[in-house]
């Protein structure tokens, strides 16, 4: 798995196509939290026209983002664990 930053922009969907004929897109993790006490939702679109949509935008988008290298955030300081371990803590509060 390759994980990338979108840099400049805040893309909250989060999107998947599977054989190229399934999509779903829409805001939920797949958590309890996002679909119990958030109320996201996903939308589910089959047909292979908005799957290759889906995938050129994704593709788009990539192109122009940036790859997490996972030497490199494994050796993330401190103050950026603390503040990673902070969210969690209060992720149920808010």
């Amino acid at each position: 798995m390759r994980i990338y930053e979108l840099r400049g922009a805040l893309l909250h969907a989060k999107t998947a196509v599977i054989d190229g004929v399934w999509t779903t897109i829409g805001s939920a993790n797949l958590d309890r939290r996002s679909f119990v006490l958030n109320d996201e939702l996903n939308t589910i679109v089959l047909g292979e026209d908005f799957a290759a949509a889906t995938t050129a935008m994704f593709a788009a988008d990539r192109k122009v983002a940036v790859r997490v290298d996972p030497e490199r955030w494994s050796h993330r300081g401190v103050a950026a664990r603390v503040k990673e371990r902070f969210a969690r803590l209060i992720a149920f509060v808010l």
